[in-house]
C-alpha cells in the first residue's frame, strides 16, 4: 500500500535566509499515530506547515497520491486537517457552532449536510451542548476542543497538530490525551511533551536543526536518554 504521506528531499530556508528544514525524507501511513519532537527551532512546526500548503519549500510531497502543489491544495487541504498550538488562532466566530460550521459552508454543503456534522464533530470532542456559547468565553481546554471540532467538521483522513497540551493545566492537558486516544484518523503531531509521546504515539521522530535525526518506535527511543539529552528533550 503506498504510504498516505510521502516526503522526498524537502528544503526550506525562511526569507531572512536561516535553514529551518533540511532534505527531509519520511512517510507516514494509513492510520499511524506519529510524533515529530525536538527542542524549539528544532523545524517541527515548519514541516508540518508544508502538509497542506501553507508554507512552500522545495522537494517533494504528496499527501494520498497527490503532490503538494497549487492545483491540488483544495483537495489537500479537505484531507489534511491543522490545529494550530493556539485555539485563538482558528477560532474567529461569535458562536462555537459558527467556528465549527466554517469549514462545511466553504466546501458548499447543504444546510442540513452542514448541521449534521457539527453536531458530530462537538459531540466527537465532547462539546455538544456548546453550540451558542461564545468561544473567547471558554477555558483554554474547551477552546483546545472546539479548536478540533473545526477540523473534524470537514472529515479529513489526516489530523496534524502543533503542540496541543501548550498552555493546558493538568485536568485539560489530561482530557485532552483521552480524547486524542479515541480519534482513528492518521496523526501527526509536534511537541515536545515526552509523556505525550509516550501515551499516545507509537512511532517517534526525532528533529534537530531542521534534520530528521532518528525515527523509530517511541517506546525504544525513550529510553535512550543520551539520545534524548542530545537533542535537547532532557
Amino acid at each position: 500500500m503506498e504510504p498516505l504521506i510521502q516526503i522526498e528531499r524537502l528544503n526550506y530556508a525562511y526569507p531572512d535566509g536561516k535553514i529551518a528544514l533540511q532534505d527531509i525524507s519520511l512517510n507516514i501511513n494509513q492510520g499511524e499515530k506519529v510524533s515529530i519532537v525536538g527542542a524549539n527551532g528544532a523545524g517541527k512546526s515548519t514541516l508540518l506547515l508544508h502538509l497542506n500548503g501553507v508554507i512552500n519549500g522545495t522537494g517533494s510531497i504528496r499527501v494520498d497520491g497527490m503532490e503538494c502543489n497549487k492545483h491540488n491544495f483544495g483537495k489537500i487541504r479537505a484531507r489534511v486537517g491543522v490545529v494550530f498550538q493556539n485555539p485563538d488562532d482558528q477560532l474567529f466566530s461569535i458562536s462555537v457552532y459558527d467556528d465549527v460550521a466554517y469549514g462545511p459552508r466553504y466546501q458548499g454543503l447543504s444546510k442540513a449536510e452542514i448541521d449534521t456534522r457539527v453536531k458530530r464533530a462537538l459531540r466527537a470532542v465532547q462539546m455538544d451542548s456548546f453550540e451558542d456559547r461564545n468561544p473567547y468565553r471558554l477555558s483554554g481546554g474547551e477552546k483546545k476542543r472546539v479548536a478540533i471540532a473545526t477540523v473534524l467538521s470537514m472529515e479529513p483522513e489526516i489530523l496534524v497538530f502543533d503542540e496541543p497540551t501548550a498552555g493546558l493545566d493538568p485536568r485539560a492537558r489530561r482530557e485532552l490525551l483521552q480524547l486524542l486516544k479515541t480519534l482513528p484518523q492518521t496523526l501527526l503531531i509536534a511537541t515536545h511533551d515526552l509523556d505525550l509521546v509516550e501515551q499516545l504515539t507509537e512511532r517517534m521522530i526525532i528533529m534537530n536543526n531542521g534534520r530528521i535525526v532518528k525515527d523509530g518506535p517511541s517506546l525504544t527511543l525513550l529510553k535512550n536518554s543520551q539520545l534524548l539529552l542530545d537533542n535537547g528533550l532532557m
